[in-house]
């Protein structure tokens, strides 16, 4: 017999499907505005044309696929974002961070605004770096730190000191934690935004030595896709949405380079052997029959490296799914 102690999903080591379906029930019956916001920002990287990504993923009809099964649209367009030809470098070890900052501040005025009028935020990137002003958003709009699942091919949990490239997308998540030093201190970030305790990183498979250290210090779990091939994607997801399910927030951000290469081509860093197209697709259909998860952001879309916007494609069937679309 099912123990009773102990959840519907503990009791056979994965998802209790009719647990998970009669929230999702609860929230597919009550209509969802869902509201866009852009942020083309690529100072966070070294590839020209992730700056693209926004207008790539609503041009592969973003607006259009989630109206289609009921949600209420809104697009705000975009934060402003500069570009790098009309900058200088400034600091090597963090290139581009205060112009990075004030387009985080930016997106993070705008969030916190939509998640404290009720409605969603899907935010499009751009790369990851935008990831901080997401999530210092929605800790302003909730008053307290939040939980975030972290579907990357990267841990993104570098910091000035440790990073092998100075590039800032990779040192979000650690400015999220608050653990990436006094230069990510900025009056529109609230930080730290997330509890470590509350963090998931899925489909791992390319960390630096700095990062593991990080993630050992701070109890970071992390579910690379060596465990993912082991347990599957189903049970892997399951334990994210219960490690991140709590007070404050329960965010998603999406880089598309935890999609193997041969599915989502068009990003700016790929490594082979990430998640398949049906892994991926059953992880947002979890996290929407899940109930929990209160924001989604896709980023890293790089329409010059992309073949015929399929990339892009693929982030709006991904977000369609998160937010609620079944097949029946």
């Amino acid at each position: 017999m099912p123990d009773a102690n102990r959840s519907p999903t503990q009791r056979d080591g994965h998802a209790s499907r009719r647990g998970v379906r009669v929230a999702s029930a609860a929230v597919a019956a009550t209509p969802r505005t869902v509201t866009i916001v852009g942020a083309p920002l690529d100072l966070g990287q070294g590839r020209r044309g992730v700056d693209m990504g926004p207008s790539a993923i609503r041009y592969a009809g973003m607006e259009e696929r989630l109206a289609s099964f009921g949600c209420t649209v809104v697009d705000r367009g975009n934060v402003l974002a500069p570009e790098p030809e009309a900058l200088a470098v400034g600091d090597e070890r963090a290139r581009f961070l205060p112009e990075i900052l004030d387009a985080c501040a930016g997106l993070a005025a705008i969030v916190e605004e939509i998640a404290s009028s009720g409605a969603m935020p899907l935010v499009l990137g751009g790369d990851h770096s935008i990831a901080l002003g997401t999530l210092a958003g929605l800790r302003a709009a909730a008053g307290q730190p939040g939980g975030v699942i972290w579907i990357d091919a990267h841990g993104d949990l570098n910091t000035p000191a440790s990073s092998p490239t100075g590039n800032v997308h990779g040192m979000p998540l650690a400015a999220a934690l608050g653990r990436a030093g006094d230069g990510f201190s900025h009056p529109g970030l609230t930080l730290p935004a997330v509890d470590p305790g509350r963090v998931v990183l899925l489909g791992v498979r390319s960390l630096d030595p700095a990062e593991r250290e990080l993630i050992r210090e701070a109890g970071i779990r992390v579910i690379t896709m060596t465990e993912i091939d082991r347990i599957g994607i189903e049970r892997a997801i399951t334990e994210a949405i219960d490690r991140v399910s709590g007070p404050g927030f329960v965010h998603v951000s999406l880089d598309l380079d935890a999609l193997d290469p041969e599915v989502a081509p068009g990003v700016g860093t790929p490594v082979k052997g990430g998640l398949t197209y049906r892994e991926a697709h059953l992880a947002c259909e979890d996290i929407a029959e899940s109930g929990v998860v209160g924001s989604l952001e896709l980023v890293e879309v790089n329409p010059i490296l992309d073949r015929e916007n399929g990339s892009a494609a693929i982030a709006v069937e991904l977000a369609a799914s998160a937010l609620g679309q079944s097949i029946l």
